[in-house]
């Protein structure tokens, strides 16, 4: 066994990324990466009885591209025995509707592509091949964007059904895996595009940031996400443990427009990060959008509100202020409009 595949192996029983007899969808774009990710899992599949189903997403971004991309897929599932299955996604066209960048509606319909193949051949993993230079690129993007302690912990390991086995792996040990096993893969010539911002991170910043500051950059990123994560975890405990005493959703009917209850009383007593954390997902919860300034007015209302004003958030979201509770509420439905709860 090849000393990555070890090393691998022993990522996924350590942290319990699969269970024995398991099916596992691989998002495979013909990459190094996803190439790699994909002939480790068959080099370990008797060991955990897996069966494993090689998936390629076609963007629609790179036509002269996916042809070959999907050959090299196609050709490696062939040789490692795996079933392969592509799907073809409109990034454009949903970019253009909904006013959103080529990098995001392209990972929104990716992971939507990822779900429906999912269903259509009843896996119950999705393995992607985020690695550590990736994730160190991630945190500074999410920092750039203004982050919170959340974003700024990073990917991990696992999030719900998907996993990510090589986040701990660097690009070049891939590389020297590939080169050691002879497995060819593709170019993709948009990470090279540098007008994308993550592609300035990768070739211009973190370059920069090694060469003229600190050549251990990326392992140091890495550590502080890791240490953000592990405050992370206990946070989400604290969060479940006061949650009930504080929160309470509502059942949406036709009869009322209340979505939440908050409870000031309780809510007060709670230290201002936890206070933070528990209004972020209320918001979440309720399918808002959980913005820093949306967050801290909640925050400041339900400390010092005074009893009979509002909050006027985004999408219709009215929160009205009592003696004992801050009220969630979208009186005229999910769409913007002037006015309050209550005239005076």
């Amino acid at each position: 066994m090849h000393p990555l595949e070890y090393a691998i192996r022993q990522t996924l029983l350590n942290d319990n990324l699969l269970a024995k007899g398991g099916r596992v969808l691989v998002g495979v774009s013909g990459g190094a990466d996803s190439i790699a990710l994909l002939h480790i899992l068959a080099a370990l599949r008797d060991a955990f009885s897996l069966t494993l189903v090689a998936a390629y997403i076609d963007h629609g971004l790179r036509p002269t591209e996916t042809p070959a991309e999907w050959t090299c897929v196609r050709e490696a599932a062939v040789r490692l025995g795996v079933e392969c299955t592509r799907s073809q996604v409109n990034v454009t066209g949903l970019a253009t509707a909904h006013k959103l960048s080529l990098e995001h509606a392209a990972r929104d319909l990716r992971y939507q592509a990822f779900a429906d193949l999912g269903r259509q051949w009843a896996t119950d993993t999705l393995a992607v091949a985020h690695t550590a230079d990736d994730q160190a690129e991630e945190l500074l993007l999410r920092l750039f964007r203004g982050g919170g302690r959340k974003a700024l912990s990073g990917m991990r390991l696992q999030s719900g059904t998907l996993i990510r086995p090589l986040l701990a792996v660097r690009k070049s040990e891939l590389l020297a895996y590939l080169a050691d096993q002879g497995i060819g893969f593709c170019f993709d010539s948009s990470n090279d595009n540098l007008r994308f911002v993550r592609n300035r991170i990768r070739h211009d910043l973190l370059p920069l940031l090694e060469s003229q500051f600190d050549p251990g950059i990326r392992q140091a990123l890495l550590k502080t996400a890791a240490n953000l994560r592990e405050d992370e975890d206990l946070l989400e405990f604290l969060l479940a443990e006061h949650w009930e005493q504080v929160i309470e959703i509502q059942e949406p009917n036709s009869a009322s427009p209340l979505m939440a209850l908050l409870r000031r009383d309780p809510f007060c007593t709670l230290h201002p990060a936890l206070q933070r954390r528990m209004v972020e997902q209320l918001l979440w919860t309720i399918g808002e959008a959980a913005r820093y300034e949306q967050i801290m007015a909640v925050v400041a209302a339900a400390r010092s509100g005074r009893t009979g004003s509002e909050l006027h958030l985004s999408r219709g979201l009215r929160v009205g202020v009592t003696r004992e509770h801050l009220e969630f509420s979208y009186p005229q439905g999910r769409k913007p409009w002037r006015g309050r709860l209550h005239p005076v």
